[in-house]
């Protein structure tokens, strides 16, 4: 014999209220209760039948599981009224836990909530070079949440405490079943905790945490570069009623040098040459972050010649060989000269013509054989 439709058994529309299912559960239960109709076996059963009804309709997980799925959500095992259902009875993985193991819960034991985690945080934190290449310490201040000390973070008031949730038995989660499928869900009532607080604390109203700005002394370890990211254990936001903190990552960014560029673990400058120390060679002091060192200049350098000076660049924050600063020349031509400084360049230039020329300026040289070759070609 098929059941009836529980709207039809209580005469509400599928849309009505909680209040409205309320008020026709009264009205139907005192015209069936057994104590008016002593010896009626129909009244007693639709008695049972209303009351059945009333169970489904006034919880919501019930409720929403027979709206998709009809009776068959509380049959073969399911949800509901007397049949187990939403953490009233034995769990999934009691049943098939011998067969399946750790798939439903780990071999038939109830499977407990985790206590919720307090949010990872990010700080983000502007370095000068020399402090990510040297290390420093930084103090912070952070807004989070943390562990409200009126109630030692378990959001209920002193002297109270919090009582398992009837609904789910302390799980957090509830079940909604479909023959041999299950869909678990957080718990609606505790909203996943498995404990309701009936007493909370007034300063923060249940919560466990409040709101704080922490101060912090950061390390920060000497070769950090932009990017790396430093966590602080635990010092993230406390979590809710007495569960573990999250952590704080500081997120770096080194700035701008107005000397060095960094390129992992090497550094890189420009180095500035006069055009005389280019040609005829010398000595030119250059900056390191340990100070100042004598470069030797080479006679008839180009700008971009580098030069390589080991073990003056970065140490790495991972370990290992220690970067090299890398200097590049860059010849400076002479400004604003005087006319007799401009006429000794010219005596000096005239001094470069003739079958010599390509001696004193290969460059140059090689540069305009190329470009005559490059029309010779496209007008062959």
């Amino acid at each position: 014999m098929s059941k009836r439709d529980l709207y039809e058994v209580l005469s509400v529309a599928r849309d009505a209220s909680e209040r409205d299912i309320k008020k026709a559960y009264k009205r139907l239960a005192m015209k069936f209760h057994p104590d008016r109709n002593q010896g009626d076996a129909e009244s007693a059963e639709k008695f049972k039948e209303v009351k059945y009804a009333y169970e489904i309709l006034t919880d919501d997980q019930k409720r929403a599981a027979y709206d998709q799925y009809g009776h068959a959500a509380f049959e073969q095992g399911g949800m509901g009224g007397g049949g187990g259902g939403f953490g009233g009875g034995a769990d999934f993985s009691d049943i098939f836990g011998d067969v399946f193991g750790d798939i439903f819960g780990g071999g038939g034991g109830r499977r407990q909530q985790r206590a919720q985690r307090g949010s990872d945080l990010r700080y983000n934190m502007e370095l000068t070079l020399e402090e990510a290449v040297r290390g420093c310490s930084k103090e912070i201040r952070v807004p989070t949440l943390v562990s409200c000390d009126c109630c030692d973070g378990s959001g209920a008031k002193k002297g109270s405490s919090a009582t398992t949730c009837s609904t789910c038995h302390g799980a957090g989660q509830v079940q909604m079943r479909q023959g041999f499928f299950a869909v678990q869900q957080a718990c609606p009532h505790c909203h996943g905790r498995g404990q309701i607080i009936k007493d909370p604390c007034s300063k923060c109203h249940g919560e466990g945490r409040v709101e704080e700005t922490k101060t912090l002394s950061v390390k920060i370890p000497a070769g950090v570069d932009t990017g790396d990211r430093i966590r602080l254990s635990g010092e993230g936001e406390a979590g809710e009623q007495g569960a573990p903190a999250g952590d704080l990552y500081v997120q770096v960014h080194v700035k701008e040098h107005h000397i060095f560029q960094r390129e992992g673990n090497n550094l890189h400058c420009e180095v500035p040459v006069s055009f005389t120390m280019a040609a005829l060679g010398g000595e030119v002091e250059v900056p390191t972050l340990d100070g100042r060192v004598s470069l030797k200049v080479p006679a008839e350098m180009q700008t971009g010649r580098m030069f390589r000076m080991r073990g003056k660049g970065v140490d790495s924050v991972r370990g290992g060989l220690r970067g090299d600063l890398i200097c590049k020349l860059v010849v400076e031509t002479p400004v604003h000269l005087s006319k007799r400084q401009k006429e000794l360049l010219q005596e000096l230039e005239e001094t470069f013509d003739g079958k010599d020329a390509s001696k004193h300026k290969p460059k140059s040289e090689g540069f305009f054989n190329g470009v005559k070759k490059f029309f010779d070609d496209l007008t062959n």
